[in-house]
């Protein structure tokens, strides 16, 4: 029995048939990713297999004792709570008794005799609880869980209350996952993970949890790296197909091609059909007109194939822009912090040199936080740098695309848009009605879409009416800030088409760039490996702790390098950490050896030689008492030098203050011996 199944689901809103009749299965353990345009019905389905929404008709089934958890968009938390609070009430009578344990720890504060005790005797009881319900070996769970999406060690005594959006959706996603109910639902999971998160994520789901995934995501790499299975949804109906993204759009681009070329053989046979009913219509063949008429109008009912969506879109080749200088964009020494909440000073960057030259392709990587805007911000001139310099070449003309989009008329229709930033951003340049259509189609924009009013459009078809317009502005640089935030699969597909592979990668394979692609400059920010990956041969990665690394190779290179010295740190911190021990445990070895040699010579000197003065019996007991403090005093000034990382790197110096130390607590044991004996007999 399949761990849930949906069964001949319909749900229409008023007169548009959303999702028609449609059935979905998941097996333990298997893992299926949801695609399709924005509209089509994704999110509509996940809702109804969570039981958030009801289906026209149609069932929802679960495996008996089997549990859903489904991410929402707008998750429910309580505010109040902290970060850390919110994650643990994943774990909901553990959270209790947390609670329960912090109130008692405050009521034994306060009380006395019978009251305390009755209080002592609960706050051991919770303690036994929580041991037994796994209580502290839960929280490094639910730390590295908040760690993973993002989530900072100064950010989990935040209330709720006080987070971003943002925050709020990595701080849900860490709460569901911590959750590990048997299916995950996961609806959009990356929308606001950086790199770090998203790979942490596939990480996540491909080693440590067990259960079964449906998930919804616009990230390729995600989708290729953990589903093995993906479901298109389409004009209410779900199309299977095996295995990861790169086989969905392999098997799909074969399926279309059949499939149109078979709705192009269909349409022929009715346009030779209706030919020879128009012919002979009024002629001597008029009755056998009118029965293959009766016969083409039942086909056409009952029979007509659809046009396969997206393989009417087209391709169209952007206006050339002017060509620039060799040197597009120089900064050299270039620093830039800023000063936290709490007063402490954080900097993004600093001492960065960057030469951007003609035709290249930059991706900007990067922590969220970590200053990504801000660097392109400084680098356009738009912010003045703390130190350093920026500067833009000769001839440049740059375009840059933001998060939001501010000055937009949003009572203007997507084609006129289209037509007015042309004419704005090309003196001289007009383009006919048809050609803003023909961008609006390139850009996926149907025939009706594109009389639709700016201010009607959702955030991912705004975005791609921005990029449109910018692509076709002839502009010779052009900086992308996240342009596929709020775009799905098809649209990130086309924006990357129209950008064109990176010219460098095809060189170095001897192939010729397209000659639809954009022949520009770009600059580019982003969380899609995918497109940074085919679209960009240089990386400027920001660490988010105000370091800068420039890097020759694409992202894909540049994580292999980054993994590769990472791997290497943590194999060299391993290795000191050992020496370290090894070296502890030599001294400690020796130091015991070293007190019993004195114990047994303190012990045979003792009963052989009572009547003899040493030089310790000599001194008075002030003296006595003022070099055991020396020796002390010294001894802790070792241990403090020897607690020290960078001592145990130089294996002569440690050695060195070792031997001291070990002397010292050789020439303090019989000092001790001496004091001790003294006090016996006062």
């Amino acid at each position: 029995m399949p761990l849930l199944a949906a069964v001949n689901l319909k749900k229409a809103y008023g007169v548009d048939i959303i999702l028609d009749g449609v059935s979905l299965s998941l097996e333990a353990g298997e893992r299926v990713g949801l695609v399709g345009r924005n509209g089509q019905g994704k999110s509509t389905l996940m809702k109804i297999v969570a039981g958030l929404l009801d289906a026209d008709s149609g069932e929802v089934q679960v495996a008996r004792g089997r549990r859903v958890g489904y991410l929402h968009q707008d998750p429910a938390l309580t505010p109040q709570d902290t970060v850390r609070d919110a994650a643990e009430g994943a774990f909901a009578e553990l959270h209790r008794l947390h609670v329960e344990q912090h109130e008692l720890y405050e009521q034994m504060a306060t009380a006395t005799g019978d009251a305390l005790e009755k209080v002592m005797k609960r706050q051991a009881d919770v303690e036994r609880r929580i041991e037994t319900l796994g209580g502290y070996a839960i929280d490094h769970k639910i730390e590295a869980t908040l760690h993973g999406v993002g989530l900072t060690d100064a950010e989990f005594g935040l209330r709720v209350a006080s987070l971003s959006g943002g925050q709020k959706g990595r701080l849900a996603l860490a709460r569901l996952l911590l959750e590990d109910p048997d299916v995950l639902l996961l609806d959009e999971p990356t929308n606001h993970l950086d790199i770090a998160g998203r790979e942490w994520l596939e990480r996540f789901l491909m080693e440590e949890y067990r259960g079964a995934v449906v998930m919804v995501s616009h990230d390729r790499r995600l989708l290729e790296t953990v589903v093995t299975r993906i479901v298109e949804v389409e004009q209410g109906r779900l199309i299977d197909y095996p295995g990861g993204y790169e086989a969905f759009r392999e098997i799909r681009a074969h399926r279309r091609l059949t499939q149109l070329r078979a709705f192009e053989k269909q349409q022929d046979k009715f346009r030779s059909e209706e030919a020879y009913i128009r012919k002979y219509k009024a002629g001597q063949r008029a009755r056998q007109a009118k029965g293959r008429e009766s016969r083409l109008d039942r086909e056409k009912e009952q029979s007509t194939l659809e046009r396969p969506m997206e393989l009417g879109a087209m391709r169209m080749r952007l206006p050339p822009a002017p060509r620039s200088g060799d040197v597009v964009l120089a900064a050299r020494g270039l620093s830039k912090r800023y000063t936290n909440p709490d007063g402490s000073p954080r900097v993004l960057f600093e001492n960065l040199d960057v030469t951007v030259s003609r035709g290249e392709r930059w991706g900007i990587i990067g922590p969220n936080g970590a200053g990504k805007t801000t660097l392109v911000r400084t680098l356009l001139g738009e912010i003045r740098p703390d130190e350093g310099s920026a500067k833009l070449g000769a001839n440049v003309i740059p375009g840059y695309y933001k998060q939001t989009h501010e000055g937009m008329d949003m009572g203007m229709q997507v084609f006129r848009y289209l037509q007015k930033i042309v004419a704005k951003e090309n003196p001289g340049t007009e383009w006919s009605e048809q050609q803003a259509r023909d961008l609006a189609g390139a850009f996926l924009f149907s025939g009706d879409e594109q009389e639709k009013e700016l201010g009607v459009l959702s955030g991912g078809e705004r975005s791609r009416a921005v990029l449109a317009g910018l692509l076709a502005s002839a502009k010779n640089l052009l900086v992308l800030d996240e342009p596929t935030n709020h775009l799905d699969i098809p649209a990130a597909e086309r924006l990357e088409d129209a950008l064109g592979e990176a010219p460098s990668r095809l060189k170095a394979a001897g192939e010729e760039p397209d000659e639809d692609a954009y022949e520009g400059t770009l600059v580019l920010i982003s969380h899609d490996r995918a497109l940074i990956d085919a679209v960009c041969d240089r990386i400027i990665a920001l660490d988010g702790e105000g370091r800068a690394e420039v890097f020759a190779g694409n992202y894909t290179e540049w994580h292999a390098r980054h993994e590769s010295r990472e791997r290497d740190r943590r194999e060299a911190e391993a290795a000191e950490k050992d020496a370290r021990e090894r070296a502890e445990r030599k001294r400690r070895e020796a130091e015991e050896a070293k007190k019993k040699e004195q114990r047994d010579a303190a012990a045979s000197a003792g009963s052989g030689k009572k009547g003899m003065r040493s030089s310790l019996e000599r001194m008075t007991t002030e003296q006595l008492e003022q070099k055991i403090e020396t020796v002390e005093r010294r001894i802790r000034e070792l241990d403090a030098s020897l607690a020290d990382p960078a001592v145990w790197r130089d294996s002569a110096k440690s050695a060195k203050l070792g031997d001291e130390r070990a002397k010292a607590v050789a020439e303090l044991e019989p000092l001790e011996f001496e004091w001790s004996r003294r006090a016996e007999t006062m």
